[in-house]
């Protein structure tokens, strides 16, 4: 009677087996804290990686969970990637170039004054060099982590000024957040270059401690409110003509304890989400640009040939400057400069000729 109890029991296992989704039986929940230096409400610098969270969670029946935390509820801002290398946390969602102090490569895989839109940028992560290159970084500099781009700004104002800027010398003196390369290039022009956190900035404006101030997009920088104080919008972001956000993931985390299901799902998330936020962010920023001449009073300021070339000129001298200092900054530039010759082949014949400056 045991021996057919256990049969009977056997048979139903197989039964059940063999007709339920292998995830049914096998799954495992797996969630991963996940910490934002943006706010989360912060339209794409932000919610991207909340629909990326959503998206993931939905694909994977509740198997694989992101949960996403606004600034500093679990570790500060500027310690989330050695809080996920050391596993306080599993993930993070930041930027490379704030770790510009720990790497002086990093920021050229978050954006390159002067360099590549969107179309090439991707282009180089995905096609050529850029994602080995990125997770080297990492790696090198002996941080536990898997790194992805998951999600993408497109070209952001390049400064909130109070008064009209007509020359090289009406920048000297002025006090400004920057961030990123282009700051070092604002610092060679003569500019006090600070690097603020969001919260602070508009304080900062608003009180006189800064003059002028850059951010990111005109759909971000409404929110924010810095046509309240500063009516001089310039543009083009020559020094941010496309912003990458990274995902970093604990490395054990992704080796020991992610299924390959789980990982494809993440590798496909973060394609998802670049094509999203880079929609949106296209999408959106026409709109704000006509409230803001038609109802706040900002001025769309277009920079001249001849301050154009000046930003350019001290580019160059903050490149030759890394790439001296840091072999592993010269190694990706060099890359990355390669890259861009063999691109240009295809965008010189490939795309129309653009108009340029404001109507």
């Amino acid at each position: 009677m045991k021996r057919k109890k256990l049969m009977r029991a056997l048979v139903l296992f197989v039964s059940l087996a063999m007709i339920m989704p292998v995830g049914q039986v096998f799954a495992k929940t797996l969630m991963l804290k996940t910490q934002s230096i943006y706010p989360l409400s912060m339209p794409v610098l932000g919610d991207s990686m909340v629909w990326f969270a959503d998206q993931v969670k939905e694909a994977s029946g509740g198997e694989l969970i992101f949960k996403v935390y606004d600034p500093g509820k679990l570790v500060p801002g500027m310690e989330i990637l050695e809080s996920v290398s050391k596993g306080r946390i599993q993930a993070g969602y930041a930027s490379a170039g704030f770790w510009a102090g720990k790497m002086a490569a990093s920021p050229l895989f978050t954006s390159v004054p002067f360099g590549p839109e969107a179309p090439e940028i991707l282009a180089w992560m995905f096609q050529g060099n850029g994602m080995k290159l990125y997770q080297e970084m990492y790696d090198q500099a002996g941080y536990n982590v898997k790194a992805f781009p998951v999600s993408m700004l497109s070209p952001e104002t390049s400064g909130w000024f109070s008064k009209e800027i007509k020359s090289i010398d009406d920048l000297k003196g002025l006090k400004m957040r920057f961030f990123g390369l282009g700051g070092q290039v604002m610092q060679k022009l003569g500019v006090s270059v600070t690097v603020l956190p969001t919260a602070e900035i508009f304080p900062a404006l608003e009180k006189g401690a800064i003059d002028a101030t850059e951010y990111s997009v005109p759909t971000i920088d409404k929110n924010l409110g810095f046509y309240k104080v500063a009516k001089y919008n310039y543009y083009p972001g020559w020094h941010q003509q496309a912003t990458l956000d990274e995902l970093l993931i604990n490395k054990d985390v992704w080796e020991k304890e992610m299924t390959p299901s789980q990982q494809a799902l993440v590798k496909l998330g973060v394609r998802a989400s670049l094509m999203q936020s880079l929609a949106i962010g296209e999408g959106t920023q026409a709109p704000v640009l006509i409230e803001n001449v038609q109802k706040r009073g900002v001025k769309n300021m277009y920079w001249s040939d001849e301050m154009l070339a000046a930003f350019k000129t001290a580019w160059d001298e903050v490149v030759q400057e890394q790439c001296t200092k840091d072999p592993f900054f010269k190694k990706v530039w060099d890359d990355l400069s390669a890259f861009r010759a063999d691109y240009a082949i295809w965008s010189r014949v490939g795309f129309l000729p653009r108009t340029v400056g404001p109507e």
